[in-house]
């Protein structure tokens, strides 16, 4: 397959929608957690071909905030399988140069996961190669909401409510600025693992 890639022409920030583990498995007359795990080693093929290809910037949408509406066995599990992959893959992660960054409200998930996610990204922080960007408890418009309160909090703090909103305007550069994704490529590539044509609250901005 790699010698029909044109290197030339490589998007700079790909993005996958992770969905479809359920129909996966119900369709092989599994349990949906034998799809999980099935979709945890399709990321691991993903994130090692992306690093290979030298693409900038990763991000997975993994768990959104609507995720939190499924069963409580199928949660708990999901976070159980997330904090298994960083453990088992963090090594190779880190020594492929990868730096491993967490997008959305992940000050909601379960603390044994923050812990697990916050030590995971102290310890690529210092990396320089592929941005690997993982998208827990993430939602597009939640996204939008928080760029704007950072935008907000930031003209309380310089002062300019002293003169009044008036002359404060808000532009897209500004917003970019205070998305999570700040200083990565847009994504130039959208991928949503089970074909559907939906981006379900992902990246509204684009």
């Amino acid at each position: 397959l790699l010698d029909q890639v044109d290197l030339q022409r490589l998007p700079r920030h790909v993005a996958i929608i992770m969905d479809g583990n359920g129909r996966w498995a119900k369709r092989r007359h599994l349990p949906r957690i034998a799809g999980h795990r099935a979709g945890v080693q399709s990321a691991r093929t993903i994130i090692e071909a992306c690093a290979r290809l030298h693409i900038p910037a990763l991000t997975l949408y993994a768990f959104s905030m609507e995720n939190w509406r499924r069963p409580r066995a199928e949660i708990d599990f999901l976070m159980r399988l997330l904090r298994e992959y960083l453990r088992k893959e963090l090594p190779v992660i880190h020594r492929n140069n990868i730096r491993l960054q967490i997008i959305g409200r992940s000050d909601q998930l379960p603390k044994a996961v923050i812990d697990d996610v916050e030590r995971g990204m102290a310890h690529t922080a210092g990396n320089t190669g592929m941005r690997l960007n993982v998208a827990l408890n993430y939602g597009g418009r939640a996204e939008l909401v928080d760029a704007f309160n950072a935008i907000l909090q930031g003209v309380r703090h310089n002062g300019v409510h002293k003169n009044g909103f008036d002359a404060f305007r808000v532009d897209e550069q500004m917003i970019t600025n205070h998305l999570y994704t700040a200083g990565l490529p847009d994504p130039d590539l959208l991928i949503r693992t089970s074909g559907e044509m939906r981006i379900s609250n992902f990246m509204l901005w684009q």
